[in-house]
């Protein structure tokens, strides 16, 4: 398997998400609500910076590679499907507004390897619409892990603001992607399939987010 700091990177994303969880298992005696709010906070923003920096640093050092263009958006996902169910149990986002994000995801996912098998991941280009929505649910998920912890009065609304914004934007964003793989799904069902090893252009990683 090849390695390099990019790939470090995200494997810390995906390292990183047991440590975000089991924050909020520690006794209250060790650690505080407010502290462990801060804490998953951090620990997610941290998350959301090597996100960006893998990236940064494949494309910089010449470093891309499809087992990081693979692995990539897993971690990313992973991620926010883990923060997602947190704020549920937490009680501070609804589930059934989680579940059309996680369920985007999902879907987005499957979409994107189908169109790798068809070897048309260029034909799905990301959107701007993608770029607000991750933009947007970053901001809600910050805001809804600090909860009261920083201006109780305003982050809780921000969060719930921006978590809406997501949902909607995930919808938009994932009927936009539909509509431009729709030829190729047509295509790809009315033509035998046959097997071919699965080929990722490094530079598709932040083709779908």
């Amino acid at each position: 398997m090849y390695f390099n700091f990019p790939i470090a990177l995200t494997w810390l994303r995906i390292i990183l998400i047991p440590l975000f969880v089991g924050v909020y298992y520690l006794p209250d005696w060790w650690l505080s609500m407010f502290a462990k709010n801060w804490t998953a906070m951090s620990i997610f923003a941290i998350a959301a910076i090597t996100d960006w920096a893998d990236g940064w640093f494949a494309r910089r050092w010449g470093q891309t590679s499809a087992f990081g263009a693979f692995l990539d958006p897993v971690a990313d996902k992973l991620i926010v499907m883990a923060a997602l169910i947190v704020l549920v149990w937490l009680g501070r986002a609804d589930a059934w507004l989680c579940m059309i994000i996680i369920g985007r995801e999902i879907a987005i996912s499957a979409l994107r390897e189908w169109m790798a098998q068809l070897g048309k991941s260029r034909s799905v280009a990301v959107a701007f619409v993608g770029k607000v929505k991750t933009v947007a649910q970053i901001t809600a998920i910050i805001a809804l892990l600090l909860d009261t912890a920083f201006l109780p009065r305003f982050t809780p609304i921000l969060g719930t603001i921006a978590l809406w914004v997501a949902a909607i934007l995930t919808l938009w964003s994932m009927l936009h992607y539909l509509r431009l793989a729709a030829p190729h799904l047509k295509a790809g069902m009315t033509t035998p399939f046959e097997h071919t090893s699965i080929r990722i252009d490094p530079a598709e990683s932040e083709k779908i987010k």
